[in-house]
């Protein structure tokens, strides 16, 4: 796949520089393109309307030929043309749950307490179920043949009021923090739900009650019938990545904490029926990037440097590259955390690294979010970097 751009006559040979105020001094124009002075790869800014942002990390945007991926910004549901290097405005307004069905190329959603999937190709928007009720949990999980959404959902209606953080520069002296704001929710014990909602007739099954904080619901992809959910909150104080059938059966502990503030999250569904996850040993001291096969168990443990971890981490499509996003000022691996776009490469028990992106002009209030592209040449991310919030695309490989 080629990302096929029109590009400036001169490419920019240093890393940009605009919009470090842009209140103060807007810009009339952000580059499209550079190459990064620090690490050589090519850098391509996909979008155009500032405040666009790519799904979080396990979310799948893509069609599985690659050539099509879903954006959110202000104006609502955007698809991007790899081909052409254009977008499009697919749905207007506020959409929730988005995940991108590669094969059946439609984009899942809810929109005003409704469920429903618009093809990426003709736009054409489809009902699937109204269910104001499915509010107060995780996004969309869609499971590997692509016929069920999967997620959870507070049961009678309560919801859990976030405290919202101050403005940037604003005193925050009532915000709790959010490490005190998980806590709070943790210990609210509000009733949740698995469920599954059938795509093609709307039916809504629920298959697995608690009231733990029930969220990051995932499905397998490679066995329709199997789903990864976590149990949300403090991850020191949590047991933390679960796996479940969905009927219900076969509820599984995929990660077991050993040791006093033993932490593991952010875990997402990788080839080879891997679930791949962010393991500190203990918190803010060791490491890892670990995984576990669903099938046979089998566990790996790459070892992270401090300056090498990342808030989020994922795998290409084939299993054989990682990707991380780095960590800001204030993350757990703080100090000496690296702000940048991470390659790893598995190399015994510890990760080769390179990396691709130069990030010390973002701010991690945003999370970048890596991952992918289905022809694994690119890794797709979003940033502040120029000052707006962009969608961009770093390539694997340095240009020739």
């Amino acid at each position: 796949m080629k990302i096929l751009l029109l590009i400036a006559l001169a490419v920019v040979a240093a890393a940009p520089t605009l919009a470090q105020d842009p209140a103060k001094n807007p810009p009339t124009e952000f580059p499209k393109e550079w190459i990064d002075p620090d690490t050589g790869h090519r850098v391509v800014r996909l979008t155009d309307e500032p405040g666009s942002q790519s799904l979080y990390f396990h979310q799948n945007p893509y069609t599985a030929t690659g050539d099509k991926m879903v954006f959110t910004s202000r104006a609502g549901l955007h698809v991007y043309d790899f081909k052409t290097g254009k977008s499009k405005l697919l749905v207007e307004g506020r959409t929730g749950s988005l995940v991108v069905g590669p094969k059946t190329r439609q984009a899942y959603y809810v929109k005003d307490g409704s469920v429903y999937a618009t093809s990426l190709d003709t736009g054409e928007t489809r009902l699937i179920v109204k269910r104001p009720d499915l509010r107060g949990g995780s996004g969309f999980g869609l499971n590997a043949d692509e016929t069920l959404l999967g997620g959870s959902y507070v049961e009678d209606g309560r919801q859990f009021v976030n405290p919202t953080p101050p403005a940037p520069g604003q005193p925050g002296d009532n915000y709790p923090g959010k490490g005190n704001m998980m806590q709070q929710r943790l210990a609210a014990k509000l009733p949740m739900a698995l469920y599954t909602i059938n795509i093609k007739s709307g039916e809504v099954k629920e298959f697995y009650h608690a009231t733990d904080w029930l969220n990051h619901v995932q499905f397998s992809p490679t066995d329709p019938e199997l789903m990864m959910f976590c149990h949300e909150g403090p991850w020191h104080e949590v047991d933390r990545i679960w796996s479940i059938r969905i009927d219900g059966s076969n509820r599984r502990l995929m990660h077991k904490r050993t040791m006093d503030m033993e932490i593991a999250g952010h875990e997402f569904f990788g080839p080879g029926n891997m679930i791949w996850y962010d393991l500190q040993t203990p918190k803010s001291q060791v490491f890892w990037l670990a995984g576990v096969n669903v099938v046979n168990d089998k566990r790996i443990r790459y070892k992270v440097p401090r300056e090498e971890w990342s808030v989020h981490f994922n795998v290409s499509p084939d299993g054989k590259l990682f990707a991380g996003d780095g960590g800001g000022p204030n993350s757990v691996a703080a100090p000496g955390n690296g702000q940048w776009i991470y390659l790893f490469v598995p190399d015994g028990d510890r990760l080769k690294t390179q990396r691709l992106v130069n990030l010390a002009k973002h701010n991690y209030g945003l999370e970048p979010n890596v991952t992918f592209t289905p022809d694994q040449k690119w890794i797709v991310f979003r940033s502040n970097m120029l000052g707006p919030t962009f969608v961009f695309a770093v390539e694997v490989q340095k240009s020739k």
